[in-house]
């Protein structure tokens, strides 16, 4: 199982697994992603995730901070039903910026 991370032009695209595995990789490539864009907001895509732990969601709790120190807006999209369900349990759903239904 792999995960990874890929920019296409304004996007962040996240796919794969997302668990305790995959997990370290994709937080550093991701930090110095969001970091290295030249565009003021980004979004994140999570269409192509395949399945997440908690650690999914530590991502993209720690991707809202990168973003946030260098500037840049960053909203959620595809948010798929197993990380949604965990934001819900620990009361994080409302602190995500969703882009549409997800």
């Amino acid at each position: 199982m792999t995960a990874s991370i890929q920019v296409d032009g304004d996007c962040l695209c996240l796919a794969g697994v997302l668990d305790a595995r995959t997990g370290p990789g994709l937080r550093e490539q991701g930090r110095a992603l969001i970091r290295n864009s030249q565009a003021s907001a980004l979004r994140l895509d999570l269409s192509g995730v395949d399945k997440s732990s908690s650690v999914g969601l530590a991502l993209l709790l720690a991707f809202l901070r990168d973003a946030e120190a260098a500037c840049k807006a960053l909203r959620i999209q595809a948010l798929p039903e197993d990380m949604r369900q965990i934001a819900e349990v620990c009361q994080l759903l409302d602190l995500l910026p969703l882009n549409g239904a997800a």
